[in-house]
């Protein structure tokens, strides 16, 4: 038996299935094809959600384990059971999962379990174990994600060579581990596992660690890491990977030679790449270009006038509230609702290690080089009274401004709670702020978002507390 829907959407994850929800509130009847076992895509599985769990029963053991006799607290002899932490983190994610199945229910749309696979501009094979299902449609959203990305030179088996999967399910915790790639998921893994006491490496071929971020950022993160004991290696490029035994040999190479590490294991962190084949884009030609679906920004139409494409799967960047938002613009592009196009300069990014960075618009490095004349405000953790009481003195805010007008145009944080603390930014960003928007808005005290207020007097000379 066939079934037609107005919107089929290939892919369950944090894009697919916010898409499905806003069409199915918009009155259209709507399919949403998965072909795992659970809902929510590599985010809620494998990604945003279980790795957020690992980190904070880090945090906690760390906050225990070396700053508990600063609290006045005592805990002598503590202990952690690795199993149970990885354990907590998959729990944490199936009861997640569980929600977004009860909001296809709330929200009546069909989920289909299985592969799809395209065999017309109109029609999709859903085949599972038992079954192969026929569904038809009027316009589709391809929201098939992205997957770790792998280079010869270093072959993940996912036993001594993994993924960022692999490594949150451990079975066992490793003496030492060399993480290749510096970004936002090797820097997690990396205080994930430091804090552990598993002996980390740190090897990334840009000259900074989490390169995308500001360079102050990068330089506070490398000291903060560096006094954790681990190691780092940036302008530095992996020339190949082998297992031997029970270790990895890494051999590297950067301006001083060459040189060889070994480890218990080696995560791959370099990236991802969108999962464009198999699922049949060209039986309809579907444009793609350097594993990447091509779309209209705007709209999220590809170059078939019913085929749309969101999320990962269409390129950078790779997070999963930037897909939530394509999907629900995409869908309301098809209604015809006037939508403002997603401002991709105003995206909030995070990094959820200790120290977490948040950021959102131009480092100062950009904005310079865009042809911004700016002005800087800074203010440390240290000089925070909420950061001292709390005993998390780390890091610093930093605002940039345009100096001619005084709108916002880049904000950088490293430091407690700071994934937290950019959305703040965020809306002043996206509506055009100023610094006196921030500095004017009475923020209470004692706060860490006080900071925020006085790094914007700061940039402009008002400074009061530093």
């Amino acid at each position: 038996m066939n079934s037609k829907y107005d919107i089929a959407i290939l892919g369950g994850g944090p894009g697919g299935y916010v898409a499905a929800i806003r069409a199915s509130q918009l009155g259209y009847k709507t399919a949403l094809i998965e072909k795992e076992k659970y809902l929510g895509g590599i985010c809620l599985n494998w990604g945003c959600i279980p790795t957020k769990a690992l980190l904070k029963s880090a945090e906690m053991y760390d906050l225990m384990n070396n700053h508990g006799k600063e609290f006045g607290l005592d805990f002598t002899g503590l202990k952690f059971d690795f199993s149970k932490i990885i354990k907590r983190s998959r729990d944490v994610s199936k009861r997640v999962t569980k929600g977004v199945d009860y909001l296809m229910k709330k929200n009546q749309i069909d989920v289909i379990k299985g592969f799809g696979k395209i065999k017309s501009k109109n029609e999709l094979i859903v085949e599972s174990e038992n079954a192969k299902k026929t569904v038809l449609f009027n316009k589709l959203i391809i929201s098939t994600g992205a997957r770790p990305r792998t280079v010869s030179q270093i072959p993940v088996d996912h036993k001594r060579i993994i993924t960022s999967s692999e490594a949150m399910t451990l079975e066992k915790q490793p003496e030492e581990m060399i993480i290749i790639g510096a970004g936002a998921i090797g820097v997690e893994f990396a205080y994930f596992y430091s804090v552990l006491g598993t002996k980390v490496t740190i090897i990334e071929m840009l000259d900074r660690i989490v390169p995308v971020e500001d360079s102050e950022v990068s330089e506070a993160l490398r000291k903060s890491f560096a006094k954790r004991g681990i190691e780092i290696y940036t302008s530095t490029k992996v020339d190949k990977a082998v297992v031997k035994g029970r270790k990895v040999i890494v051999d590297i190479s950067n301006a001083e030679g060459k040189k060889q590490l070994k480890a218990d294991v080696v995560l791959s962190a370099i990236g991802v790449v969108g999962n464009v084949e198999g699922f049949g884009l060209e039986t309809i030609g579907v444009k793609v270009e350097k594993n990447q679906i091509v779309v209209n920004k705007k709209n999220y139409q590809t170059n078939v006038d019913n085929i749309y494409a969101i999320g990962d799967v269409i390129g950078p960047p790779w997070l999963a509230h930037v897909a939530s938002h394509e999907g629900i613009g995409c869908v309301e592009q098809i209604k015809g609702l006037s939508t403002p196009p997603l401002d991709y300069n105003s995206i909030p990014g995070c990094t959820y290690c200790h120290p977490q960075i948040a950021s959102v618009g131009f480092t100062e490095e950009q904005a310079v080089n865009a042809g911004y004349k700016i002005k800087v405000g800074k203010f440390p953790y240290s000089a925070s009274g909420k950061a001292t009481a709390a005993g998390d003195r780390e890091g610093f805010v930093k605002l940039i401004f345009d100096e001619k007008y005084g709108e916002l145009l880049g904000a950088h944080i490293i430091g407690a709670e700071a994934t937290e603390m950019i959305a703040e930014l965020g809306i002043v960003k996206t509506l055009e702020g100023d610094f006196e928007s921030i500095a004017k808005t009475v923020h209470a005290h004692p706060t860490l978002s006080e900071m925020i207020m006085e790094a914007s007097e700061n940039a402009y000379g008002q400074s009061i507390h530093i």
